[in-house]
């Protein structure tokens, strides 16, 4: 089973991938470095560095679906 606190919700928009807010920082409407084609890879099993461009975190993604992102850490309860 998939660990749900591994897990971030992302969008699509017009060709960019959005995420709602940093699991880090909390930024608000954040556009990450990644493509919609680099998803379709991140499905097949290639991992992907992602450095969230607000605060610079890192994580690995490991999986991706049509709404989340599996990181190899967890991402909920980062806020304070």
């Amino acid at each position: 089973m998939i660990p749900f606190d591994h897990t971030w919700p992302y969008d699509v928009v017009m060709g960019d991938v959005y995420a709602q807010d940093c699991p880090f920082c909390g930024t608000n409407h954040v556009l990450l470095p990644i493509k919609p084609r680099e998803l379709k890879e991140i499905q097949g099993g290639r991992k992907r560095l992602l450095v969230f461009p607000c605060c610079h975190s890192r994580i690995t993604l490991v999986d991706c679906d049509g709404d989340y992102l599996l990181a190899d850490v967890p991402l909920r309860n980062q806020l304070k």
